[in-house]
């Protein structure tokens, strides 16, 4: 199946994704970063996944999410009559739930279910035992419980049902995780949670700010950044899965349940603009937590809850979606120097005081510990925003960003009133820029480069604009863009860097497709420089890329016409919404 064929359920906690064709292929409970106990999507049946459609086996013929909310109804059209499946997660109380309703809508039709409970990536198969009207499953330290109003057989290392459903007719499935150390978990009243869920998620949306002419893709993004943020404490995962390709068939291939702090803050800005300051709050309180130490050993990426070690291993017994391999868990990333973190951290607090967060003073006191490091380490060479696993070099965007780190300091202390050496961080940031224009500027084509010295390009240098480095209107933003769209552009969407044994930048075998992040920052830059219709078209086909319950991943490979990467991407949906603010 494709990675667009998927759509995404979660509990803010953790998430499931569920096919077309009414098969759940993937779900890591009890956390976003948990082992999986559906992993098909990254190998066959054998791995762990849960089929429930009409018993042909034909997919959905329309699915679409319940009006604004994270609530999956599937419908299927058949020769004797139609049925609904309705999927979703409720917001977690205790233990998490799954919860699967089917509903007769006309006629009779008859149903299948299929379920393979798979722990650890697919690896243990677990330990069964059937009662009245549930099963339980148990492997290690994993217990799963499984109610069903219609009964199932086990047999062959799965249970399965056949079953008849006529219009008015429903039946329900809950799937419950809890520790195996626990005692049974309390039972849900499935119909009363699909009501609770649903208004959970539409008095949600109803609390922000959302409008202009593309209102439906930006609420679908929102939601789906609120669905990738771990309530417990506030941070939030790039994506809920791991190894989903950039190059079909290739090497490229990362766990994103994490929290980058780049994706994070973006996603946090974003959020912020649209009124949900409780989020920015939760997640200030996070970062305080998660980096709390020295400066010097702020991490680009965390667990959910702030862990620091996320050691990258394979897992040998998964074959790769679509023969991808190596399927990998953790992410080697983790001991990186990204350079740029520290300016997005600090736009983000400054962006959050400005929008009407309460001031904190620890997060101040961070701040300003952040800014002594910048002020010795900033002339460092880096790994770079794409966290290339080649040499470091002085790439241009990260010293873009720490001068956006000097720079919003001193905009908190002129405009908002803090205490800090305003001045001092003033001289550093206009010696970061005047560098910046020395060394990182062509000035033969009239574009900055990615890195010190050389001639390739970078998506990044778009966003030059964006955080306020030079005016829009400047001829070296212009010249930049011009640039960035001529040499990397993929039937008119934008690679993040050239792909070539030549650049070798980022020391990996292979090539990947356009990234949509980089695609939108074109439009947005397109919109800042007085190219509008330029930017709403191609806008539009971006938002064309989104499935049909307008998800994206993380790239657009045009070689194959398909999503790559990650999915649902959080670096997708983010400057989706930034740029329909933008043009609206």
């Amino acid at each position: 199946m494709r990675i667009e064929d998927y759509a995404l359920i979660g509990d803010m906690q953790s998430a499931a994704l569920v096919g077309r064709d009414g098969s759940i292929d993937w779900l890591c409970l009890p956390r976003f970063d948990s082992p999986a106990c559906f992993a098909k999507l990254l190998g066959e049946e054998s791995h762990g996944s849960w089929w429930l459609g009409p018993s042909s086996g034909e997919p959905a013929t329309r699915r679409a999410y319940r009006g604004e909310t994270l609530i999956l109804e599937s419908v299927w059209d058949t020769p004797g009559g139609t049925v609904k499946v309705i999927d979703f997660m409720p917001p977690r109380h205790i233990n998490p739930d799954l919860v699967r309703v089917v509903e007769g809508v006309a006629g009779t039709v008859e149903m299948s279910t299929e379920i393979r409970i798979r722990f650890d990536y697919g690896r243990i198969v677990p330990w069964v035992r059937r009662g009245d009207g549930h099963v339980q499953a148990i492997g290690g330290p994993d217990s799963v419980w499984l109610r069903s109003s219609i009964p199932l057989k086990g047999g062959d290392y799965k249970h399965k049902a056949t079953f008849r459903v006529s219009a008015g007719e429903r039946q329900t499935f809950v799937f419950t995780w809890h520790p195996s150390h626990q005692p049974r978990p309390e039972d849900i009243d499935p119909i009363h949670q699909l009501a609770e869920t649903e208004a959970f998620w539409t008095e949600w949306v109803a609390s922000g700010r959302h409008g202009g002419p593309w209102r439906d893709a930006v609420v679908r993004s929102m939601v789906t950044l609120k669905a990738l943020t771990y309530a417990p404490t506030g941070g939030i995962v790039a994506a809920p899965t791991t190894s989903l390709p950039e190059d079909l068939g290739g090497v490229r291939n990362w766990d994103y349940r994490y929290c980058w702090l780049r994706d994070a803050t973006m996603t946090l800005d974003a959020l912020i603009q649209s009124g949900y300051l409780e989020e920015a709050g939760a997640w200030r309180e996070w970062l305080l937590r998660a980096i709390a130490g020295r400066p010097q050993d702020l991490q680009i990426m965390y667990g959910v809850a702030g862990e620091r070690r996320l050691p990258e291993m394979t897992l040998d017994w998964l074959p790769g979606y679509e023969g991808s391999r190596p399927a990998r868990i953790g992410n080697g990333a983790v001991d990186q120097l990204q350079l740029d973190v520290y300016g997005e951290v600090i736009n983000c607090l400054y962006q959050s005081l400005r929008h009407g967060l309460p001031p904190n003073d620890h997060a101040w006191q961070l701040t300003r510990k952040m800014l002594d490091f910048i002020e010795t380490g900033w002339d460092q060479p880096d790994e770079g925003l794409w966290e290339v696993r080649g040499p470091r070099r002085h790439f241009t965007h990260s010293k873009v960003m720490a001068w956006v780190a000097a720079d919003r300091a001193v905009r908190v202390v002129r405009e908002l009133g803090r205490a800090g050496p305003a001045e001092r961080w003033q001289a550093l940031a206009d010696h970061i820029h005047a560098e910046v224009l020395r060394k990182g500027f062509d000035a033969e084509r009239n574009t900055f480069t990615q890195s010190y010295g050389s001639r390739e390009l970078d998506a990044a240098l778009l966003l030059i604009p964006m955080v306020g480095f030079l005016p829009p209107e400047d001829p070296r933003v212009h010249g930049t863009i011009e640039a960035v769209e001529r040499e990397l552009s993929s039937d008119g969407f934008i690679l993040r860097y050239p792909i070539a044994e030549s650049n070798n930048v980022d020391g990996l075998p292979g090539g990947e497709g356009a990234f949509l992040a980089c695609s939108f920052w074109l439009a947005e830059a397109k919109a800042r420089i007085g190219r509008k219709e330029e930017a709403i078209e191609l806008f539009e086909r971006l938002l064309a890329l989104r499935n049909d319950v307008g998800l994206l991943a993380e790239e657009f490979d045009p070689r194959y016409g398909r999503m790559v990467g990650n999915f649902p991407q959080a670096f997708s949906h983010v400057p989706l919404i930034h740029t329909a603010q933008a043009l609206s």
